[in-house]
């Protein structure tokens, strides 16, 4: 028997970590005492596991005999089993982990060590954090190796770095439950908010009323996804909107480009504000009205709260810093992604594209829910709906999001634009109704409301989406946010005064001695 216990004290001390040590020569954090007191509580309290469990993992512990007692301990609490010094032994003996950890002597020890479980939380906290340190360390160490190798990419380092660190972040931060009260009270103040706007909308006027009213705004911390077929207009969908949010009413966007430059995104925003063919702006082939037209309405373009990002093949954690500097530094209140499919998640490992894309789409609503703001990623759609029959078979559906069903599942809000003038290569449709120009917002996963079918009216012409209806277009000028900055101007300055108004073609303006830039 003593020759048995010592040959268990040997194993005790025989080191099973890697090292006690980081790469500096200092200590890595850890705190053996707190280690044991907190398995101490756990075998003695009986609701003490119930406490911790969210809290720590067995990876959480330094000692690899207390990572091994507690592994024991969470199977005993994941069965609903009796949590003592008793069936840890005799579920560490079922492990065939009883004599690594030192055999039952141990655990003995250790609930001699504790005379109460009050504070196991607390303790638990410790051991976390301490972990989480660690975790820190090795990941500090393990960059700073790879940097120093100059046969490695700096640019794929970054990436690998900002994967790690979110990772690490992802797996470490928990958020506490909140009492429904404080909760109730934020609730009311959103409704009254609400009630003491003209528009009574709870959530961000997007420009488009029947869209508007269904959605009431888009909301904080909403995920939505627009999707289409190319050609469909996904891209001058978001952009008008971002001209009406950003323009008309003054609520910051940004908006990050991956499939298009910001020379060529600002390029349609002219074409859409100045009502001029995108054809003509390319060539710069303007008549000298239209020379008039664009310096006139151009100008209130300047200094709109509204931010552009084209960097390509932007990564789900550039985006997140990026997007966090731009709410601090600039009270983004909406941002706008053209398009999911074209970003990655580079610095982690998955088995396929779809476990990538269903990573990425995770991430934006996480980061939706971090900002609280709504953020709006476009989507393609697969080639399914070019292969259903008939005209109304081409209309998407949910089944047709690309490369990830996870979309569908992340998202608020789901959304398709449908253009039926494009399938039918006709003015009307079976019925005889006029569709020249009709698009179809249709509103297929909506988690807070109804769902429905929106009409607009899109101008090939000016890569335009505009309300459907004439009393829509009424009801944007009458009810134009005060402080509109196209107030100023009329919508088209040859009918209202029967000559253009913009006089002055110089929009940057410099000494007077210098010529106009035309």
């Amino acid at each position: 028997m003593p020759e048995n216990n010592q040959s268990n004290s040997s194993r005790r001390q025989k080191p099973q970590h890697s090292s006690l040590y980081d790469t500096g020569g200092r200590m890595m954090p850890r705190d053996k005492e707190v280690e044991e007191a907190v398995l101490g509580a756990l075998m003695l309290e009986k609701d003490a596991y119930t406490t911790v469990c969210d809290i720590l993992k067995p990876e959480s512990f330094y000692e690899p005999a207390h990572q091994r007692i507690y592994e024991a301990i969470q199977s005993l609490g994941a069965a609903q089993k009796p949590i003592d010094m008793l069936t840890v032994v005799e579920q560490l003996r079922l492990n065939n982990t009883l004599d690594e950890v030192g055999g039952p002597v141990v655990i003995s020890e250790l609930t001699s060590r504790v005379a109460s479980g009050a504070h196991v939380e607390f303790h638990a906290r410790i051991v976390a954090q301490k972990y989480l340190a660690r975790e820190l360390i090795t990941f500090a160490s393990s960059i700073e190796g790879k940097a120093f190798d100059e046969s490695n990419d700096v640019d794929d380092l970054l990436q690998e770095a900002e994967g790690k660190l979110f990772e690490i972040s992802q797996r470490n931060v928990k958020k506490d439950v909140t009492q429904i009260d404080p909760v109730i009270g934020q609730a009311i103040e959103q409704i009254q908010s609400a009630a003491n706007r003209t528009s009574g909308l709870s959530g961000l006027e997007s420009g488009y009323h029947k869209l508007d009213q269904l959605t009431s705004g888009w909301q904080n911390s909403d995920l939505i996804i627009i999707a289409a077929r190319p050609a469909m207009g996904k891209t001058a969908f978001v952009l008008s909107m971002a001209k009406n949010m950003a323009v008309n009413f003054n609520i910051p966007v940004a908006i990050f480009s991956l499939e298009m430059s910001n020379l060529q995104l600002v390029n349609r925003l002219i074409s859409n504000v100045c009502e001029l063919e995108s054809q003509k702006i390319k060539s710069g082939q303007l008549t000298p009205i239209e020379w008039d037209q664009l310096m006139s309405r151009v100008k209130h373009l300047y200094s709109a709260p509204m931010y552009i990002d084209d960097t390509p093949s932007l990564s789900i954690f550039e985006l997140r810093t990026k997007a966090r500097r731009l709410v601090r530094e600039h009270q983004v209140k909406f941002i706008i992604i053209d398009y999911l499919q074209l970003m990655n998640a580079s610095g982690m490992k998955f088995g396929s594209r779809e476990q990538e894309v269903s990573m990425i789409s995770r991430s934006l609503k996480q980061l939706a829910k971090e900002l609280n703001i709504p953020i709006v990623a476009l989507s393609q759609l697969n080639r399914s709906v070019e292969s259903r029959p008939g005209n109304e078979g081409k209309r998407p559906q949910l089944s047709d999001l690309r490369e990830s069903g996870a979309i569908e599942q992340d998202a608020d809000i789901v959304c398709f634009i449908h253009r039926p003038e494009y399938y039918t290569r006709s003015d009307q449709d079976a019925a005889g109704n006029d569709i020249r120009g009709l698009a179809e917002f249709i509103v297929a996963k909506h988690r807070s409301g109804s769902v429905d079918d929106i009409k607009l009216r899109f101008k090939a012409r000016f890569a335009r989406f505009e309300n459907w209806d004439e009393e829509d277009n009424e009801a944007l000028s009458s009810t134009s946010t005060v402080g509109s900055r196209l107030n100023t101007f009329d919508s088209d300055p040859i009918a209202s005064t029967g000559t253009l108004s913009g006089g002055d073609a110089d929009i940057m303006r410099g000494p007077e001695d210098t010529p106009p830039p035309f």
